[in-house]
């Protein structure tokens, strides 16, 4: 009997599944990993706009995560909107004695540009969260939210990935999607002492919604499968760039293009588990 390795990820639920836990648990399904799921927020929304937030209360919250806790055999840990500092004190009474790999994806604004965190959420973001962790991957307005200086060039990255490794004993991979459109899109990683330079060539497509999502859970799905933190990174980010190759797009009822990744896609990129 085949016994897949088991994933958590800390998230919000995204009613149009591009992100969130439902981007989450199709990641770790096509890595072979069996996803459980921990609810932060119920977000109401689409690739082009957030309509509404709301909070699951932070006891409900550690229930979820207490229970499989106990439960399950986890082999590592994502966490992605967190929403407030009560979310983030929650998560953390209860994983920071815990012998599990963390990934944090610090996510504060959506693809549409609406604010997914509140602003009480950063100080323990950077004092709770980030120090218990193995792995932090801030897009360059949330590494420059960590290091509070604005990160906007792309020779700025390795830098900046080195800094928040030092400051938290930490991983870092910081993404430079979001750099005005160029050949190649640039991520960083800083790692044990050493850099890791990612570089996948441009897609042009309206939306990349869920991208940030999908990343991290493919990077926590193959540490989980036992990789190292560098090529976890690589294959994730093969897959990834392969899904926004081959993502499709839909019409709204208002006619607007609604772009989705299509991870699961029969003809994308194949994985021989």
């Amino acid at each position: 009997m085949y016994k897949p390795q088991v994933v958590l990820s800390i998230a919000g639920s995204d009613c149009s599944s591009g992100a969130g836990i439902q981007a989450d648990l199709k990641a770790f399904s096509y890595y072979g990993t069996h996803g459980l799921t921990a609810i932060t927020c119920v977000v109401a929304e689409t690739p082009n706009q957030v309509v509404s937030i709301h909070p699951i209360p932070p006891a409900i919250l550690q229930d979820q995560i207490r229970i499989l806790l106990e439960t399950y055999q986890i082999k590592a840990i994502k966490t992605g909107m967190l929403y407030s500092k009560l979310h983030i004190v929650a998560i953390t009474e209860l994983l920071q004695q815990q012998p599990i790999p963390i990934i944090v994806d610090p996510v504060m604004v959506a693809s549409s540009g609406a604010h997914l965190l509140k602003d009480d959420a950063v100080e323990a973001y950077i004092s709770r969260l980030l120090p218990i962790a193995q792995l932090v991957t801030p897009n360059l307005a949330e590494a420059s939210v960590i290091l509070n200086q604005e990160i906007t060039q792309v020779d700025q990255l390795e830098a900046a990935a080195q800094e928040i490794s030092s400051i938290y004993n930490i991983s870092c991979l910081v993404k430079g999607g979001h750099l005005p459109a160029e050949n190649n899109r640039v991520d960083v990683l800083w790692h044990e002492g050493k850099a890791y330079r990612y570089s996948a060539p441009t897609v042009d497509i309206e939306s990349t919604h869920g991208t940030g999502c999908t990343l991290s859970a493919a990077i926590t799905a193959n540490i989980a499968r036992g990789l190292s933190i560098p090529d976890a990174v690589q294959v994730a980010k093969d897959w990834v760039h392969s899904a926004i190759s081959q993502s499709f797009s839909f019409k709204s009822a208002d006619d607007v293009p609604v772009q989705a990744l299509n991870q699961l896609r029969p003809g994308a990129l194949k994985l021989d588990l």
